[in-house]
């Protein structure tokens, strides 16, 4: 029971990375109409920027700065390069971004190499934030910290104990994410500068004829959306690793994550985030194989069964690829995604 708890918050943790991710790449689309192709690439940056910050400064101070440096990086990006290509389609947006991500890689390995860096997280954040306590005698039980040894080890032999610990980096990735998913519907439902960024979406001419600098506006978005996955990026790097396959690992999951959801809802990238994070986590606590699932389901299967080979594969070898299942399922049955409402 223990362990199931444990790889539900994995789970949880992970979806609300993904949450942190999807997020900006949803705000910018929301607004812009555009999919960042190179927004895995702005997650990775927010690691490595922060690792040569805490070089000189402190690790609460980089979580600060970084977001903003990179941030203030995609800005520049918007005005000065897909700003200039937005008149003429998708394709040359999706084109260009898709270029930035080279080049940002081929960057990041001329700067700081193509192994992986040592990133460890401050103190406050090393060690685990609770012990989920498992007892033959006691029942299950939480501890915050880890759990002292004689406490996972009794004296009595006849008593069971099984420790299960969290670490403090996870929880606090999933304190970050639901923080961040506060302040964004808060911002964007209660302050006037959610008021403008909604109508500039909506009503481009209208909100510039009432004084308002649009193009300024979409700037600002595309890099808060920037600032996003690099926040992400830098509780990623001290969580897992910081390295230049990065932007790879998490890319492809990040677009299904925002397709699962429904394209520019926030709402729906957060319901997504979770959705994904689990199918990812939960299938690699299950011993058993599809064969298994199918006989539990009542289906007759038997080593003459077509495609039998095919279902002697295990849950956990076949969870990489549920998430994408799932995307095919959805563009086939609601190409809107779960929450989604834009059309286009």
């Amino acid at each position: 029971m223990d362990q199931i708890v444990i790889n539900v918050l994995n789970g949880l943790s992970s979806g609300l990375l993904l949450f942190m991710l999807s997020s900006g790449l949803t705000l910018i689309f929301s607004m812009m109409g555009v999919l960042n192709f190179a927004h895995a690439s702005f997650y990775m940056l927010g690691a490595y920027v922060a690792y040569a910050l805490v070089g000189i400064m402190n690790f609460w101070l980089a979580l600060l700065l970084a977001p903003l440096i990179v941030g203030l990086l995609g800005a520049g990006f918007e005005r000065l390069a897909l700003r200039r290509v937005h008149k003429f389609g998708h394709v040359p947006e999706l084109l260009i971004t898709f270029g930035l991500t080279y080049v940002i890689l081929e960057l990041v390995q001329l700067i700081w190499g193509r192994s992986s860096l040592t990133f460890p997280p401050p103190p406050a954040l090393q060690g685990s934030a609770f012990t989920i306590i498992q007892s033959s005698a006691d029942g299950l039980r939480l501890m915050l910290g880890a759990a002292p040894a004689e406490v996972c080890r009794p004296a009595d032999a006849a008593i069971q104990v099984v420790c299960s610990t969290f670490p403090a980096t996870r929880a606090f990735m999933m304190l970050v994410a639901l923080l961040m998913l506060v302040a964004l519907w808060l911002l964007l439902t209660r302050t006037r500068i959610g008021l403008v960024i909604q109508a500039a979406l909506s009503h481009p001419e209208m909100t510039e004829a009432l004084g308002h600098n649009v193009p300024r506006v979409f700037m600002l978005v595309f890099g808060s959306g920037c600032a996003l996955a690099a926040l992400a990026g830098v509780i990623g790097g001290i969580t897992f690793v910081t390295e230049p396959s990065m932007a790879v690992l998490v890319g492809p999951i990040i677009f299904v994550v925002v397709v699962v959801g429904g394209m520019g809802s926030l709402s729906g990238a957060f319901v997504g985030s979770i959705l994904i994070g689990l199918l990812q986590t939960l299938p690699l606590t299950v011993d058993g194989s599809l064969a298994t699932l199918a006989r539990s389901l009542g289906w007759m299967v038997t080593q003459d069964t077509p495609g039998y080979p095919v279902l002697k594969l295990t849950l956990a070898q076949v969870a990489p690829i549920l998430p994408y299942l799932l995307l095919v399922l959805i563009l086939i049955f609601r190409p809107k995604g779960l929450l989604g409402t834009r059309d286009d």
